[in-house]
């Protein structure tokens, strides 16, 4: 355990940190479990609007500084291609 003040209020931002981020993974995740599922029951309606919901969570996920911007965009593009099969 810390001794010093600065140290110990180090501690406890990152548990914040670690808390929001986790928080924003978790929700990227659902999102993407979301259009596999619909990809799966091949609705394409159902893909398109989970597509749109789950590019905007990453993207905002990567501007948060949750993910590299490469790491999104290679989820993004995994997502997308995933859909496109259906066409």
């Amino acid at each position: 355990m810390a001794n010093i003040k600065s140290a110990k209020k180090r501690i406890l931002v990152t548990e914040i940190r670690a808390a929001r981020n986790k928080s924003i993974r978790s929700e990227v995740k659902t999102a993407i479990k979301k259009v596999e599922a619909a990809v799966v029951a091949k609705d394409k309606e159902a893909a398109n609007a989970a597509l749109s919901t789950a590019i905007s969570t990453i993207e905002s996920a990567c501007t948060k500084g949750v993910y590299h911007k490469n790491n999104a965009a290679r989820k993004v593009s995994r997502i997308t291609k995933l859909v496109n099969t259906l066409a």
